[in-house]
């Protein structure tokens, strides 16, 4: 047995269980995870963005033609029961089940939210799986919520995870202790990431996860990408005319306020860099999470594209930043806008993997 097989076994085994699903130069999927829907009440991190979440569906991704894949975390079991928060939100299930026309639903599952795959009468559970296999031509993409590479695996110890949920349900609930999801410390995050990295690199596939809420594009995180940015410029400025100087001095200071105001923000230590070896391989990819404090992150594919975007409320201001220049679109009137943060072609994506 190979050395990856005996470090990532459930990883190992997700890949050969997965449901599979045939891309092609037409497919466009939109991949979310970690809503952590509640019952609507102000425990309910959802409810924030839940209007947001509304517009995106209705307004961008269904008439747009786009399926979806929901990655793990959609319910907060923690602290809330199934039947209050498909209560609450009943007009979502009815939006998710409405992608199915575009050509699929499939929500995975993650630690927050297995439970629902014995539920009866939950209305997601024929479109339940631990894991996806996205096909595009000879290439692997693999969608999974990105827990089973935790240390402390749900699975492996079921009497912890059932003392967790009470836990968090009946003492963390009524106290106001925020989504456990998010508490995760800078470690344990990097080395959820990192056991994902290298699978995924021995593999020779994409993995696109959720579970820690952080946004990743081709490995990297946000301050990774700033500080690339920020380099490639300063390389550029010494080549340049007068004029040319200007631009890119305007460029680097923009992207310098962004940087600092992700440190500000305390995620100096938490986007620790995405560099897990000295040549980045981009082969993994995190949609972030739908509660952002102010707004959404997700990772589309679009036929031969895939992108990670965010949607956010209210005016863009200096800090909505993409890497490639990109400014934030308007969704009609609803006073949502949507900008791309990144975005590259899977056939060279998968050629950097190989």
């Amino acid at each position: 047995m190979s050395l990856h097989q005996k470090k990532h076994p459930h990883l190992e085994k997700l890949l050969s269980k997965a449901r599979t699903v045939r891309l092609d130069s037409s497919s466009k999927v939109l991949s979310l995870s970690d809503p952590h829907m509640g019952n609507g009440g102000r425990r309910d991190e959802f409810r924030r963005n839940a209007s947001l979440v509304r517009s995106m569906f209705r307004d961008y991704y269904l008439p747009g033609g786009y399926s979806l894949a929901l990655n793990g975390d959609v319910e907060e079991l923690f602290k809330f029961s199934v039947e209050s928060i498909s209560d609450r939100w009943s007009e979502m299930y009815d939006l998710f089940l409405q992608f199915r026309k575009n050509g699929f639903l499939w929500k995975t599952y993650g630690n927050h939210d297995s439970d629902l795959e014995d539920e009866r009468g939950y209305p997601l559970a024929p479109y339940m799986q631990e894991a996806v296999k996205f096909l595009y031509g000879d290439e692997t993409l693999l969608l999974f919520h990105g827990h089973q590479a935790s240390i402390l695996l749900w699975e492996t110890y079921p009497l912890v995870s059932r003392a967790i949920v009470l836990f968090l349900r009946y003492i963390a609930k009524p106290i106001g202790i925020r989504n456990f999801s998010t508490a995760y410390n800078s470690r344990r995050r990097f080395a959820i990431e990192k056991s994902i990295y290298d699978f995924s690199n021995q593999a020779k596939i994409v993995s696109i996860i959720g579970h820690t809420h952080r946004p990743l594009f081709e490995s990297l995180s946000k301050v990774d990408h700033l500080n690339y940015r920020i380099e490639e410029l300063c390389r550029h400025y010494a080549s340049s005319d007068v004029g040319e100087r200007n631009r890119i001095q305007e460029q680097i200071n923009e992207l310098k306020v962004e940087l600092d105001a992700c440190f500000s923000q305390g995620k100096k230590i938490g986007l620790r860099s995405g560099r897990y070896n000295n040549l980045v391989i981009p082969s993994v990819f995190n949609s972030g999470c739908a509660i952002g404090k102010r707004g959404v992150t997700a990772i589309e594919i679009d036929g031969d594209r895939i992108r990670l975007v965010y949607w956010f409320r209210g005016r863009p201001g200096r800090r909505y930043v993409s890497d490639l220049n990109h400014t934030p679109e308007k969704l009609g009137s609803t006073g949502f806008y949507r900008i791309v943060l990144n975005e590259d072609q899977l056939d060279y994506v998968f050629s950097r993997i190989h």
